[in-house]
Parts: C-alpha cells; structure tokens; sequence
C-alpha cells in the first residue's frame, strides 16, 4: 500500500515484525528504465493475502512487508520503449508483479472470472453453486449473474442470505449445516466456485454437482479431502486457481464496464489500514476495503 511522494522517496505503510501492525515507511526505488511505468497510486484494494504476509503466517514474510497488491491510478512517466500506455492512462496492477478504479477487481475479481471462463461457466441457463460470500464470493455471484448463470450462494452463515439475494442478486441461498437444504440441492448444480479459506468437509458440496459437473477451489483450506467417490462416480472435475495474466485481466474489466459488474466496496483511508486488516481477520467487510490514497495523504 505505497504511494509516490512529492520528493524522490516513497512512502508506504509497512509492517516490520509479525505483529503485523502498520506503520509509514519510507524507501527508493530504482531509476525508471526504459521498458518500466511509472504509476502515481491513488487506490489500493485490501486482501486477505496482506494480512496473512504482513503477519508472517506462511512463515515466509520478509520484513518490512508493503501490501497491497489491487492497485489503481495514473501512469505519471513511461520508459522510451513503452508504447502502449502514456501519461495520464489510467491502469491497475494486479498480483502478478512483487510487490480499477474498481482495484478489486485486479484480485477478487480476476481470481474467481479467470477459472469461470476456463471451464465455460458463461453458459446462459446453467446453474452455479458458490461457496462463501467475502472478497471473492461476492465477486462470483455477479459475474454467475452476469453470465445468464441461476446461482446459489451456499454459506453457514444465515445472516448473508438477504444480502446475498436483495444486494447481489442470487437466485437461492443454502445454509450448507442444514442437511435438509443440501439435501434438496442434490446433483442440481452444473458449477461450484468454492471461495472459503476456513477448512470444511468437500464431500457434501461435491454432491451437489450434476453428473459431469466442475468444482473449481479458489481458497485455501489447509487440506483438501474428499472421497474417490465423489468425484469417479459422478464424472466430475475439481480444479484450482489463483490469478490470470495481462490478457484475461483486460478482457474482464471491458467484461464489466458492458455488463456494469461492479464490486461493494468500503472506501477507507491509509490511516484505517490496521483497523481494517482487523476487521478482514473477523470477516467484517461488506466486501472489500478499497484505501483512497489520494486523498489520504492531502
């Protein structure tokens, strides 16, 4: 989560230890080189992936750790081998590189429309099952929605079902503890995007899918574990993923600028950032943190 300031040094808010607590951090970096952009940061998603690096739970973090890793804004400068963007473009940076105006979209959203598109799930009529309802759920429903798709949102949580129909615009909601509902679901879904990151048995969403039918896991659980059964018997495919590449990503945001597929965001400013990484740990974001940059630091 860094910014350019007005003098040649960066100022950033980072974490130094595995406390993760943030604080302003000044650093340099390298002269623009021919093939770089420059970019002037004005929005900067939070994920889940900032609070596991900059407390150190992969047991993998360097310190100190800048997050941030959905970032938006305007090229400032390009190198003399740049032409594809100028001064002024706006662009996004995703998690493809070390460190959209709708800066979700550069994670959450790619995450969940990168493996929906790999295994055709923009198929009018079909139907589709996603599991949990954060960064990345909410992000699917739209897109299922988008897509022409009857989607059910499959959570433990009662309390998300009248967001997850009258606020996203899903079709069906299941409380996946209540056997009876997962019951009535049985082999009536083509798709499921599982989103959660909490262990939880796979066996009995597996169930749900129709013969033939594709589960795609985008969280992580500490273990995946389900029996042969589930997946030999109905023919079915589970398949991973994690992000998508410069291409996939332009073809989603004009994907949602046609379709108007935005995310719910809570703007916040750079100085709310512990708070908010707070919140995300107890899952309390409506659905994602967007940091106004900009605007912070006037």
């Amino acid at each position: 989560m860094d910014s350019q300031t007005k003098s040649d040094n960066c100022l950033g808010w980072a974490a130094r230890d595995p406390s993760g607590v943030l604080s302003p951090y000044t650093f340099s970096r390298r002269p623009l080189g021919s093939n770089d952009v420059s970019i002037k940061i004005t929005h900067c998603g939070v994920c889940y992936a900032d609070f596991i690096w900059s407390r150190n739970k992969h047991g993998d973090s360097m310190y100190p750790v800048v997050p941030g890793h959905e970032i938006a804004g305007v090229v400032k400068e390009v190198g003399s081998n740049v032409h594809r963007f100028k001064v002024g473009d706006p662009v996004g940076v995703g998690t493809y590189v070390n460190s959209c105006r709708d800066s979700p979209l550069l994670c959450a959203g790619i995450t969940v429309y990168a493996p929906m598109m790999r295994h055709n799930m923009n198929q009018p009529g079909k139907s589709l099952g996603v599991i949990g309802l954060g960064g990345l759920g909410h992000m699917a429903v739209k897109f299922g929605k988008a897509f022409g798709l009857h989607v059910t949102v499959l959570s433990t949580s009662i309390s998300k079902k009248d967001e997850a129909l009258s606020l996203l615009g899903a079709d069906n909601f299941v409380v996946s503890s209540d056997q009876e509902q997962m019951k009535g679901l049985s082999k009536s879904l083509d798709f499921i995007v599982d989103t959660a990151s909490g262990d939880h048995p796979f066996d009995p969403y597996m169930s749900l899918l129709k013969i033939a039918g594709v589960y795609v896991l985008v969280g992580f659980p500490s273990e995946v574990k389900f029996s042969p059964a589930s997946l030999n018997l109905g023919m079915r495919t589970i398949s991973g993923s994690v992000t998508g590449g410069v291409k996939v990503i332009q073809e989603m945001i004009d994907f949602c600028a046609a379709h108007k597929v935005y995310p719910q965001i809570e703007v916040i400013p750079i100085q709310y950032a512990n708070e908010a990484l707070e919140r995300l740990e107890k899952r309390d974001v409506k659905y994602r943190f967007v940091i106004d940059i900009e605007n912070s630091l006037k």
